[in-house]
């Protein structure tokens, strides 16, 4: 008589329980995103590429959409038909020109300020403060941007402002502040960014070695020669990428010039002023930020510069 076959018994805890999801939709997608990288990285991507694209260049697009359109001079209702006439007023009318020119040359004063102060400070940082006093100073720094945008650009009003506190301090040299102008206007925007300046400033002097600045010492070289020689070409990468933010953004305020420019226009300020009147104007003198912007990073990569960062 043969005898009984026995079944042998499962493991303990290998049988699955009822509704298990394995080999589920969950475990084929997985299974699937692995087995193709391309598609793992589209599908990681696609939501901040939606929204890139979408919100962002897709706003754009529609804002030099409108820059083509007109404005009925009667009703104030804006006509969706092309034409040239706000890129040829903006061109043409001397006021426009010389607030674009004003607003350029506005950014490229801000730039130039913050990259004066980041130099000098940085290098006390980086090479000279005690670490206590290099957190006090980081902690200074970067201070602005703790505040409410507003807060701060008020806080320059109330200084700037006839018989303010910067008239206090100054009478007893028989001075006064600049009052509300284009050199408070300067003043306000370089606070504003430059902690933006003086960050990457900060991080590159920390970069650079020591023994350099003992070498070109050692070699006859004075501390001014030093820094122009030594330090300032090794730092173009960070001044660059710190001049990107500060020109930008001076270029496309316009909240402090209402605050502290006093009658000074900048191309914010004529855009506010149309975008209720005239809206395809402003949406016309909107691009000139833009184009500006794109042609200062054409610029910044044309120099090398940025691929050392």
């Amino acid at each position: 008589m043969a005898a009984p076959t026995i079944e042998p018994e499962a493991e303990a805890g290998t049988a699955p329980a009822p509704g298990s999801t394995r080999g589920g939709l969950g475990d084929k997608l997985s299974r699937l995103l692995y087995a193709r990288p391309k598609l793992r990285l589209t599908a990681l991507l696609t939501l901040p590429l939606a929204w890139l694209g979408v919100l962002y260049i897709g706003s754009l697009i529609l804002l030099f959409i409108t820059a083509f359109w007109t404005t009925d001079t009667f009703t104030s209702k804006v006509i969706p038909a092309f034409t040239l006439e706000n890129f040829i007023e903006i061109l043409t009318v001397r006021a426009y020109q010389l607030t674009a020119l004003r607003t350029i040359g506005i950014a490229l004063a801000v730039t130039v300020l913050c990259a004066v102060l980041a130099l000098p400070l940085g290098f006390y940082m980086a090479k000279v403060a005690s670490p206590r006093m290099r957190a006090l100073l980081a902690i200074g720094i970067t201070l602005p941007l703790w505040a409410g945008y507003l807060v701060k650009v008020f806080s320059w009003r109330i200084t700037f402002m006839s018989g303010g506190p910067l008239d206090w301090l100054l009478a007893p040299l028989g001075m006064t502040g600049p009052g509300y102008g284009t050199a408070a206007l300067v003043i306000t925007l370089a606070y504003l960014w430059f902690p933006y300046m003086a960050v990457p400033v900060y991080s590159a002097f920390r970069q650079i070695p020591d023994n350099l600045f003992d070498a070109s010492s050692d070699l006859g070289a004075k501390a001014w020669s030093t820094v122009r020689t030594v330090a300032i070409p090794l730092l173009k990468p960070a001044f660059i990428a710190g001049s990107i933010f500060t020109f930008s953004l001076s270029l496309g305020d316009y909240i402090a010039a209402q605050f502290v420019g006093g009658k000074t226009q900048v191309i914010g300020t004529v855009i506010a002023s149309n975008i209720n009147l005239n809206p395809p104007l402003a949406a016309a003198f909107g691009t000139v930020p833009i184009v500006v912007v794109v042609l200062y990073l054409f610029l910044a990569r044309k120099s090398g510069a940025l691929k050392q960062l």
